[in-house]
């Protein structure tokens, strides 16, 4: 921990990086958040400062090449009125919530404010009972002593720090409506007036308060459970085999790429790598959101954090710490979380002059109630009750609460929003483009056909597959794969073959032994590289229609004599479509959103997938340099209006147009830079996440629309109420205290949320 501090010390000092993060005590509303925003944006070479009140965290970005220390910044943080420190890197300062009992925000100050509390209620709710009965005096001041200025000294402090940055916050709030009221106490009680005491006024809106922020607390600790659950999933050690072939426990940091790690059953692997023995049912749920165990062998990647099933794998490190998947991961949903949407920026410009509005509504209810109705008492308990009810904490907390739940539930089935923007976007799409392949299909060669000719009068009695199995038992092509997965689900063995020869770019060949030809000699080749033969006019005519869908067709011939070949069959590859694709498409243009394919493949074949899944219309072949264009086409209607397109696409072709798009939603099966060009990453090639992720972003809108809806309806309604004198500072203590617990509840209510499979 010492050598850690020193790192954080030495990084504290170093004034050249580009980027950082900082944790941020302190603050307490949307205005808190503002205030720490300008203190940090007035500093020379601030780029531009994200605060977010949910994680209590503020991302700094600093002009390239200017020289920032990190240590003024944090002075700067301190003079506002708060206090920061360098955020630790994933798993050194997790569960920074605190929420034990005896913390500082725990539940005991909590239990012992209203454990004093009640007794200074007992006589008004027993009034309502007929039961009467009087606290002495001294006694009610004795019991609200150390609620005001013990349990309630963190107002003060705050408030204190908010003065003398010139700024105001909700503990400025709190503790002018809370001295006042207790103040107003203590002079009745001098002057000997002591038939109306208002110390439990004071002493109730504080330990409603503090419930609030207890609440509060649980609740952001609740939100950001996402990242807590991603962050387990490391295994604190592994087991590296060394040159020796002797396996060696060793602390997750120490290891290196390259490096051999035996994985034993029920283990979670410790890396992202490739298995170089042995094979096993692997469960990736928590990354990629796929319910089922996967079966990985040798070649297999494999993604770290994911759990091994029975079997003994022997991984070789590829990409460690912060390069691998789950720690990519993690870093999106966590910037996605820390983002604020475009709403919130006018949130913050409002909470910038809510507090020094609020105070002067006080103040203007103050002298009106004072004048109209001529009582002191009365007049400072509803100006009390408007600064009370009037804490912005509600509206500070209503986008980031919802960005942090829908982000992270989304996460868990393998959907990463990076751009908080999209949850504003999603709900507008108009269109979505879908690239072809990878996307649309699977992205790799099926055996859709056998086209058989006629064989009786050679005597061939084998199976087609059976030859072509045999042939290419031993081959790694993606044709010959193709082959292998067709003959496994068929159950069809392969025929022996000896004298087995490869010829690049031509095709395979071999000899085998039959009963009726003896030994022969078979090859299984392209077809144009048959053109010269004389049954190629005849082949080519009746494979004329898969060739026009873009089909590759292998033909299994025999040589009859030297360079003569019979043909025995066309093996006809395609790439197949996905299951899903076409009820993903249905469920699409039910929502009313056209579909469009912009593909590099031919038109036969592009059309032909277009047609078979229903989209809408296909762009093809359309370069890879001209994606983006069609989508900025795409982008305006047929009325020059502006409309929201979507892009979904998978290969580093697809990169430019997922930038170019206003959603980017980039299959997490495709290329590294596609994902981090598009704004959503799906982890898993299932084209249903494409729906769910445009579900949960709605559905994440709705609740940010609705939670600020609360909030603002909240402190209209609930201002004006206090000012003539409809709402106690108790009451508005509570109602405080309580709208901002509403407000979180309702963000995790997203939580049930479950993508839709067709």
């Amino acid at each position: 921990m010492n050598e850690l501090n020193e790192d954080l010390n030495s990084l504290a000092k170093e004034p050249t990086l580009d980027f950082c993060t900082l944790d941020v005590k302190g603050m307490t509303c949307a205005s808190c958040v503002s205030h720490v925003e300008k203190a940090i944006s007035k500093i020379n070479g601030v780029q531009a400062v994200t605060v977010n009140l949910a994680t209590e965290q503020a991302k700094i970005r600093f002009h390239q090449n200017h020289q920032v220390s990190i240590a003024n910044i944090i002075e700067a943080i301190d003079k506002s009125g708060y206090s920061a420190q360098i955020s630790l890197p994933s798993g050194h300062n997790r569960n920074k919530d605190p929420i034990g009992f005896w913390s500082s925000s725990g539940l005991s100050r909590v239990v012992i404010g209203f454990m004093i509390s009640i007794p200074l209620m007992a006589p008004m709710v027993l009034m309502a009972f007929g039961i009467h009965f009087e606290i002495q005096p001294m006694l009610q001041f004795a019991l609200a002593m150390p609620v005001q200025f013990w349990l309630g000294w963190r107002f003060y402090v705050g408030a204190y720090k908010a003065l003398l940055s010139g700024t105001g916050n909700m503990d400025l709030l709190v503790c002018l409506g809370t001295s006042s009221a207790f103040g107003l106490s203590l002079y009745l009680l001098y002057i000997g007036q002591t038939s109306s005491l208002y110390f439990e006024s004071s002493s109730v809106v504080i330990s409603m308060v503090l419930l609030g922020k207890w609440l509060e607390v649980n609740a952001k600790h609740k939100t950001s459970s996402a990242i807590r659950e991603l962050q387990k999933l490391w295994p604190e050690s592994a087991h590296v085999i060394d040159h020796f072939n002797h396996v060696h426990e060793i602390v997750l940091e120490h290891l290196l790429p390259g490096d051999r790690v035996k994985v034993f059953p029920s283990e979670r692997i410790p890396v992202d790598g490739t298995i170089e023995e042995g094979t096993s049912q692997i469960d990736e749920s928590m990354i990629t959101g796929e319910s089922q165990p996967i079966l990985k062998s040798i070649s297999s990647s494999v993604i770290g954090g994911s759990v091994n099933g029975d079997g003994f794998l022997i991984v070789k490190a590829q990409a460690i710490g912060i390069e691998s998947t789950l720690s990519k991961m993690i870093e999106l949903v966590e910037n996605a979380q820390m983002q604020k949407a475009p709403i919130q920026m006018l949130v913050d410009q409002i909470s910038a002059v809510f507090v020094p509005l609020v105070v002067l509504i006080s103040i203007v209810t103050f002298v009106g109630n004072f004048y109209f109705i001529d009582s002191l008492n009365e007049a400072i308990m509803r100006s009390v009750s408007v600064l009370v009810i009037a804490c912005p904490c509600a509206l500070g907390l209503a986008t980031p609460a919802a960005i942090m739940a829908g982000t992270g539930v989304a996460a868990k089935f393998g959907i990463l929003i990076r751009d908080s923007a999209v949850l504003e976007q999603a709900h507008r799409i108009k269109v979505i483009a879908f690239d072809k392949t990878g996307t649309l299909t699977k992205g790799e060669p099926t055996l859709l056909e056998i086209v058989e000719f006629e064989r009786n009068h050679i005597g061939m009695s084998f199976p087609t597959l059976s030859l072509a199995l045999g042939l290419q038992s031993g081959s790694e092509h993606p044709l010959a794969k193709a082959v292998k997965n067709y003959a496994e689900k068929n159950n069809i063995q392969p025929v022996e073959f000896n004298n087995i020869r490869n010829t690049s770019g031509v095709g395979i060949e071999g000899y085998t032994h039959t009963g009726a030809l003896g030994q022969v000699h078979i090859k299984l080749q392209s077809l144009d590289s048959l053109s010269h033969q004389s049954f190629y006019k005849d082949v080519f005519s009746t494979l004329q229609p898969s060739l026009n869908q873009g089909r590759t067709v292998s033909m299994l011939v025999l040589e009859q004599s030297i360079n003569h070949f019979v043909p025995l069959a066309a093996l006809i590859f395609g790439d197949e479509i996905k299951e899903e694709a076409k009820h993903v498409v249905s469920r699409l243009k039910n929502m009313g959103i056209e579909t469009v394919m912009l593909s590099g493949d031919n038109s036969y074949s592009a059309n032909s997938v277009g047609q078979a899944i229903g989209i809408d219309q296909v762009y093809a072949p359309v370069l890879p340099a001209d994606k983006s264009k069609w989508i900025e086409k795409l982008q305006i209607d047929q009325h020059q209006k502006k409309r929201v397109v979507a892009m979904v696409g998978d290969g580093i072709n697809d990169a430019p147009s997922l930038v170019q798009a206003d959603v980017g939603i980039a299959m997490g099966t495709g290329t590294h830079v596609a994902m981090q060009a598009a704004s959503v990453t799906l982890m898993r090639g299932d084209l249903n996440l494409v729906f769910g992720a445009i579900d949960i972003s709605q559905k994440t809108w709705s609740k940010i629309r609705q939670n600020l809806f609360w909030a603002f309806v909240f402190n209209t309604i609930g201002i004006p109420l206090a000012a003539f004198g409809l709402l106690s500072p108790m009451v508005s203590g509570s109602a405080m205290a309580l709208s901002s617990f509403f407000v979180l509840s309702n963000a995790l209510l997203l939580n049930r949320w479950r993508p839709k499979i067709v």
